[in-house]
């Protein structure tokens, strides 16, 4: 399949009958958002730079959009933030590897991280998210799609202003110019 998130998107389409239904779930821009920036203060300081620690997550918006240019129907994208807390940023980093959640960026370092730079990270870690109960919190953004292959039973957009009723009079609001102060 493609590694492109757009391609891999485009081939899940063709790969399901019309009106199928696509449900997908993947860590959004958010997820390790704290253990990359101590990755990055722990690299520059033993090692002079930085390359790509942690592997790039999708942004909301764009997953969006490349629903809508993958040609599926229907596109709703959702995300929800889960945080965990661990002991610590070694403990943490073990159990991203179980999870076989290791670094898939193409353009890594390809050695071994230095022992002073994961010792380095753990403390800026543990220095700069850490909780009062010494634990570290770690957040993943999941992003969770839903779209279907088109068919021509499915719904189809009316044409702008052809609303047959007034969205403010369905919730008993007071309905209000754009450019004028509430």
């Amino acid at each position: 399949m493609d590694q492109r998130p757009a391609g891999a998107l485009l081939q899940l389409r063709h790969m399901l009958k019309p009106d199928g239904l696509l449900l997908a779930a993947l860590f959004g821009g958010e997820t390790l958002s704290e253990l990359s920036r101590a990755l990055i203060e722990a690299e520059l300081a033993e090692e002079g730079g930085i390359g790509p620690r942690v592997s790039p997550s999708a942004d909301i918006r764009d997953i969006g959009m490349l629903l809508q240019r993958a040609g599926f129907a229907l596109p709703v994208v959702d995300s929800d933030t889960v945080a965990v807390t661990y002991a610590d940023a070694l403990v943490l980093m073990r159990d991203l590897r179980a999870m076989g959640e290791t670094n898939a960026a193409t353009e890594r370092r390809r050695g071994f991280t230095r022992r002073a730079t994961l010792a380095r990270a753990a403390a800026v870690y543990g220095e700069r998210f850490g909780g009062g109960d010494g634990r570290i919190p770690a957040r993943f953004e999941i992003i969770t799609l839903t779209a279907w292959a088109p068919h021509e039973s499915q719904p189809k957009p009316l044409r702008p202003g052809s609303a047959k009723a007034r969205l403010a009079e369905a919730l008993g609001a007071v309905e209000r110019p754009a450019n004028r102060e509430p």
